[in-house]
């Protein structure tokens, strides 16, 4: 009788795996708790502190012990800390595909031009303005910021456009960074020029806008905002795997059966759109969208964007948030430049990118 011989098949552990999603989860999780902290913060700190109690009360709906807290609450703070929770998330994930698409880790949001088109927007109508529409735009108003952000919008747009025409002719994505850093040159060229020739009211307006604020979008402005950079934020997500297949180089994705060049113009149309309208309604934001996808890529340890997309938003809303909260100066009447803020909290972090050096490239799959 013939005896069996079993053979056994060595089976591989998916203990590292699920150890590694866990802790992905976790770090999410965290990122999350962050933000809700750092969203309530801006809420309860400023000029005049406001008790908790007092701020989830109106939030929730009911009215607080005195009035003008609830009129602190609802008409400064409460979109202060929304525009800036949506403007982070829009610049830290655009800031992650553009650093994506031109395998670049100091890639940022702007890398197209789109600021620097906003700018120029911004610039023809401020400081090329009549008598009477520079001393509106002096000290703004409500018809000021809409009319910047209409500017700014309008600038930007027509960057995008030509953003969009380069991606679909030009054939790699060093090309398209080139032109697009071109572009922000002549854009900056033209400022320039407007400035030389400006009165000093007009300049000091226009310099004004470029320090940041989130504190401008108003209530009837914020759904223009929201949905612009919600649906940046979910085209974003889509691109997950193309983005993933854009980090073996594009010659690997195409035998991946990808389509580069749609994949390319997706992914300038999000990251245009994103950047585009946090620069219409909040002015050119910087380091944000350089710094925090690298943060996400060292807490987490992975180059899957399936993961790092949520991660950046989480953590690019919450450092906004941290962001105008310091810039409040809580307990003054102080309140410092935005850029200031993230230049000194972002510089850093881009100097540990630089001296990585082979670190930072192997993230990009060029080491």
């Amino acid at each position: 009788m013939a005896q069996r011989v079993s053979a056994s098949v060595p089976s591989v552990s998916t203990a590292p795996l699920q150890r590694a999603k866990t802790a992905r989860i976790g770090a999410l999780t965290l990122l999350t708790g962050v933000l809700i902290v750092a969203f309530i913060a801006v809420l309860v700190m400023g000029s005049v502190n406001i008790p908790l109690n007092e701020v989830l009360t109106t939030v929730l709906g009911g009215d607080a012990s005195r009035e003008a807290w609830t009129n602190i609450v609802l008409k400064v703070r409460l979109p202060k800390a929304t525009t800036a929770a949506l403007a982070g998330a829009a610049l830290s994930v655009a800031g992650l595909l553009m650093q994506t698409l031109f395998r670049n880790p100091l890639a940022d949001p702007f890398a197209l031009g789109i600021s620097s088109g906003a700018s120029l927007g911004v610039a023809l109508m401020v400081l090329s303005a009549g008598t009477a529409g520079g001393a509106l735009l002096t000290g703004f108003g409500l018809r000021g910021d809409l009319a910047v952000t209409a500017a700014a919008s309008i600038g930007a747009g027509l960057v995008m456009l030509l953003a969009l025409a380069a991606a679909r002719r030009v054939s790699g994505s060093v090309t398209l960074l080139i032109l697009g850093l071109m572009f922000g040159y002549i854009s900056g060229a033209l400022v320039t020029l407007l400035m030389h020739s400006a009165i000093p009211e007009r300049i000091q307006a226009y310099t004004n806008w470029t320090f940041g604020s989130f504190g401008g979008v108003t209530w009837g402005q914020m759904p223009i905002f929201a949905a612009a950079v919600v649906t940046g934020l979910i085209a974003a997500l889509a691109l997950g795997k193309s983005l993933n297949a854009l980090l073996t180089g594009e010659a690997v994705a195409r035998s991946l059966g990808l389509n580069v060049r749609r994949a390319r113009v997706g992914i300038v149309i999000a990251a245009a759109l994103l950047a585009g309208s946090v620069t219409a309604f909040c002015g050119p934001i910087g380091f944000i969208g350089i710094a925090v996808p690298h943060v996400c890529r060292g807490i987490l340890r992975t180059s899957d964007h399936r993961t790092l997309i949520p991660a950046a938003l989480l953590m690019g809303a919450a450092a906004a948030l941290i962001a105008a909260l310091i810039a409040e100066m809580p307990g003054t009447r102080t309140v410092l430049p935005l850029n200031a803020i993230t230049a000194l909290a972002g510089a850093p972090v881009v100097i540990w990118i630089v001296m990585r050096g082979r670190a930072a490239r192997a993230a990009f799959g060029d080491a």
